[in-house]
């Protein structure tokens, strides 16, 4: 009990003090104390958006574009699977009216071919026992493909489950902390960004799909026919983007062209004459696809089409290699800025519309923060005037060790740059309460022991010593549940969960390490032949 060397106290009194030391930028922050020196570190806590504000958008998915989009994918996968059939399938033009694929086997001897070509591209959905697509043949040669509402939900699920987590890269980017990210319902995404003021910002980052695609402009088709809406088959009309550099629309080859999920890299630049630009770079396949593209075409214009819209169409005038190329279309910083960051993070898989935005003000939070920092005074003060009245000398021990125990909890979250939210509070005042129960354990085990008749130094080391196994056992299982409810809860749940464990695992150490230090000290120095407790 009494065996603390020299290097444990120095190690146990650095530890108290990196804590409180990291603890000093956060309190002078929440205090209000002015600006803190640029020659310090200023590791802060972060406040959520309930106590510093920011910004509140709800996402709502256009689910009816699965049905589009998967038919898209379905013709291309259909066609080829069907030229690289051996001996090739011919087939007629495919039609995607009604929501479905139909298209004419040219020779019926290869009815039986086509559909065992066909077959392998559809998959089973879940547990259901249903396929994603139905294949049917009717009038002897004509084949139609549709989509199952089973494999359209799954789609929309897994469209969802994308779409989160592309939010969340681009959210990242923002270089935020804590973002709340969470689905709602089937179709629904909550994004809450703490300490963004600027929802047009969030707005502008998460409302665009960056669906980046390079398409070659069908130079066939006649200006008038455009105007009229008419193209030859194969292709499409497309608009310019309003900052493009083109006006009205152009028609470019519906397939073929090179997609932007293969897409390495994607940063802001700028052009030879100071233009800002995406400078954009593509994987291995992506740039090999790219250089057949442009060396096959080389003297005719190609589209760069993002979201469905032109935003250029150059010529090409010379083979592009090496896997680079440059996006240009009327940008400013910002917009080239954050269409680099949405290409980085990835196409959304599906439209994003913002049904509801708010931007929560910090009045509320800073009320929340008065009332709460007013309750834990009121608290601890009553508690500290309690320990002391009750326990005299180690009841002080105690009330220094809930002290130190406050300051290396926010010197922690800190340095791990967490969040604190109000229901973070909660978990702050609810590791102080577990911090007293610890001390009163210990100090009631200490009681208990003396009047077993134990000398003083005996009902000490028995006292910590029982009371230790109890403590750490609670405290086990309330670890257990911080992590899970980290693990499974978003945003203020996890502040909470957060300061939980953070403040069970300090206050283990304060109430017992600590407290058992200083009342060795005073043992061995004192040696007291009874004690006031």
């Amino acid at each position: 009990m009494l065996d603390f060397p020299r290097w444990k106290r120095i190690w146990l009194w650095g530890l108290t003090l990196v804590g409180v030391l990291l603890a000093v930028p956060s309190i002078n922050m929440l205090a209000g104390g002015g600006s803190w020196p640029s020659q310090l570190p200023d590791p802060e806590i972060n406040l959520g958006l309930d106590l510093a504000g920011g910004s509140h958008i709800l996402l709502e998915a256009e689910t009816a574009q699965v049905r589009e989009l998967r038919l898209e994918a379905m013709e291309e996968d259909v066609r080829r699977a069907l030229r690289e059939a051996d001996p090739a399938i011919e087939i007629g033009d495919i039609s995607t009216a009604n929501g479905r694929l139909s298209f004419m086997v040219q020779q019926e001897t290869q009815v039986d071919a086509a559909r065992e070509v066909l077959l392998p591209m559809t998959e089973g959905v879940g547990l259901t026992g249903q396929r994603d697509w139905t294949i049917r043949v009717v009038d002897g040669q004509r084949f139609e493909v549709s989509p199952t509402d089973a494999g359209l939900n799954q789609a929309v699920e897994n469209a969802m489950d994308t779409a989160t987590d592309v939010v969340r890269r681009r959210i990242d980017e923002l270089g935020t902390r804590e973002p709340t990210i969470i689905r709602s319902g089937d179709d629904r995404i909550v994004v809450q960004v703490p300490g963004l003021d600027d929802p047009q910002k969030l707005k502008a980052l998460l409302g665009q799909t960056a669906k980046l695609e390079f398409k070659l402009v069908d130079q066939t088709a006649l200006p008038s026919d455009i105007a009229q809406g008419i193209v030859p088959p194969g292709s499409q009309i497309l608009p310019y983007a309003e900052d493009g550099r083109g006006q009205g629309a152009i028609a470019v080859k519906r397939l073929g062209g090179i997609q932007g999920d293969q897409l390495t890299n994607a940063q802001q630049g700028y052009d030879q004459n100071g233009s800002p630009i995406v400078n954009i770079t593509f994987n291995q396949e992506g740039g090999r696809k790219f250089a057949t593209l442009t060396t096959q075409n080389v003297g005719k214009p190609f589209a760069i089409v993002l979201d469905g819209e032109v935003l250029s169409a150059p010529n090409i005038n010379e083979p592009i290699l090496g896997g680079q190329a440059q996006i240009s279309g009327g940008f400013t910083v910002d917009s080239a800025n954050a269409l680099a960051i949405s290409l980085r993070s990835g196409a959304l898989p599906i439209d994003l519309q913002v049904v509801e935005e708010r931007t929560v003000g910090p009045d509320l939070g800073a009320d929340s923060i008065r009332k709460g920092v007013l309750a834990l005074l009121i608290g601890g003060v009553a508690v500290l005037t309690f320990m002391f009245a009750t326990y005299g000398r180690f009841g002080m021990y105690a009330n220094v060790a809930i002290l130190l125990n406050v300051l290396i909890i926010l010197g922690i979250m800190a340095a791990l740059g967490t969040t604190l939210t109000l229901p973070g509070i909660a978990g702050f005042v609810l590791t102080i309460g577990t911090a007293v129960d610890a001390n009163v354990l210990i100090n009631e085990r200490i009681r208990e022991e003396r009047r077993r008749g134990r000398r003083v130094v005996q009902a000490v080391e028995v006292g910590y010593r029982e009371a230790q196994r109890a403590i750490i056992d609670a405290n086990v299982t309330n670890v257990i549940a911080g992590v899970l409810l980290f693990l499974f809860g978003s945003g203020p749940i996890r502040g909470f969960a957060i300061v939980l464990i953070i403040g069970i695992v300090t206050s283990v150490f304060t109430a017992v390490t600590l407290t058992r230090m200083w009342v060795a000290g005073y043992l061995r120095k004192h040696r007291p032949a009874d004690l006031h407790i």
